[in-house]
């Protein structure tokens, strides 16, 4: 019996008849619902020498907001920026080494190392025909998430769990993973876009960054400059501490010892949703929106629909504002603040200019909407969503790659997760959940 709409319809119903748990219930037996306490804050779950996210002080048992600040290994992501512009170089890979090992390299460690992710980056042999053209899929998340876990199928031992042995995968992964993404979005292109399809050889002298501009666009050119900026984001998207949806998700798959391919694959999936990196996207579809029903952008009209946008009324009617607010950062998300600037550089001026004063009067009014229609008085900042898409834009990036460049710049975090959860942390993680079904007596078939 196939699952016609109709039927689907009834089971729903029957689902919802006997799946309701109350709203005060939460209250009532203190759980924290979303791993959240009262205030907002966090379930402390772990302990991580990998990343800090810093965007409020506890004042007296209250939360006071302050600027937000994000370190890699304890070193300022700011400071991390600041040294790669002055050497006129690019500095993802020294990120990845970063926070794998602990400490920053040396320049023949980097340049090792540099050598080493281009040793493997290049797929598995049949692997590009057999695991991504053969199954293409709109979505180059899901395809990113399936070829991660068939990578499980190339490795001679694929479950151990030394150490030594994970490192490797976790070195392969974070190779790879830009050239699958690449691929990907090729055979999406050339079966759900009718467009033409490039597979272009790898150049091992290539960064990163400069690989993915080449490997994505039909003349492989591009600009020092395009290279500097998609390495920047790169970098601000390299990790965030170790409560983040995905990197929670990473350590609990770690935990029950599982291989590193189901891990990062699972870690993708969970990056892929819209409360998480697929914001990114959903900030491009809210601005689409916004420029399509505005007549201007007026400080009011700008307002008025943010308004209608949490009462539900307009652009996707979830409620959201995509873009605004995080769950640790108050008064700044020191990467937007970074990208605000870069956002501005490359659209003043230009056709994209628009769209970035429209961010920044959204950036700039939607606390003041979100608090009135609220009734609260929340400290509420843009996050990093806001003005990475505009800058992803700028580089001629296609929407269907915003969510899967985040993946790639984050495996390097994941994978320094992984590591650190195998090598400090001996438990599963395993919460707890209050059980509020009633108790019932079994009927037998001929009586109900």
């Amino acid at each position: 019996m196939e699952l016609s709409s109709n039927i689907l319809s009834n089971l729903c119903n029957e689902f919802k008849e006997y799946n309701n748990i109350s709203p005060t219930d939460y209250k009532k037996y203190q759980v924290k619902c979303g791993l959240r306490n009262e205030d907002g804050t966090g379930v402390m779950a772990g302990l991580t020498s990998v990343c800090n996210i810093k965007g409020y002080v506890v004042d007296d048992g209250e939360r006071v907001p302050v600027d937000g600040v994000l370190n890699y290994r304890g070193i300022n992501v700011n400071d991390i920026i600041k040294g790669c512009a002055d050497d006129k170089r690019l500095g993802f890979e020294e990120v990845v080494w970063l926070l794998l090992f602990g400490a920053l390299p040396d320049k023949d460690t980097l340049n090792m190392f540099r050598a080493v992710l281009a040793d493997n980056r290049e797929l598995p042999q049949n692997f590009a025909e057999d695991m991504i053209m053969k199954a293409p899929s709109r979505n180059i998340m899901n395809k990113l998430a399936r070829s991660v876990l068939a990578l499980y199928s190339y490795d001679d031992d694929p479950d151990n769990i030394d150490i030594k042995n994970v490192l490797g995968q976790c070195i392969s992964v974070i190779a790879k993973l830009p050239i699958i993404m690449s691929h990907a979005y090729q055979v999406k292109r050339r079966y759900f876009d009718s467009k033409s399809m490039f597979i272009h050889p790898l150049q091992p002298e290539l960064s990163t960054a400069e690989t993915i501009l080449r490997s994505i666009r039909a003349d492989t050119h591009y600009t020092e400059e395009e290279a500097r900026l998609l390495d920047l984001c790169l970098i601000l998207h390299a990790d965030h501490g170790g409560g983040n949806n995905s990197t929670f998700t990473t350590r609990v798959l770690t935990s029950s010892h599982t291989d590193t391919y189901a891990t990062l694959s699972a870690a993708i999936g969970s990056l892929k949703g819209p409360r998480h990196g697929g914001a990114n996207l959903k900030v491009s579809e809210m601005l689409n929106y916004m420029m399509k029903e505005l007549p201007d952008i007026e400080d009011d009209t700008v307002k008025d629909y943010l308004a209608k946008i949490v009462r539900k009324e307009a652009a996707d009617k979830s409620g959201l504002i995509y873009g605004m607010g995080h769950a640790v950062y108050t008064k700044s998300d020191p990467r937007a603040v970074i990208l605000k600037k870069e956002a501005e550089k490359v659209a003043v001026g230009t056709e994209l200019e628009k769209e970035y004063r429209l961010l920044e009067k959204i950036e700039r009014f939607a606390p003041e909407v979100l608090n009135g229609i609220k009734g609260t008085d929340k400290t509420i900042c843009a996050n990093v969503d806001l003005y990475s898409g505009l800058v992803y834009r700028s580089l001629k990036i296609p929407p269907d790659l915003f969510t899967p460049l985040f993946a790639v710049a984050r495996m390097s975090g994941w994978c320094a997760h992984r590591l650190e959860e195998l090598a400090t942390c001996k438990k599963i993680i395993r919460p707890a959940y209050k059980a509020v079904a009633k108790n019932q007596i079994y009927i037998p078939m001929n009586e109900r």
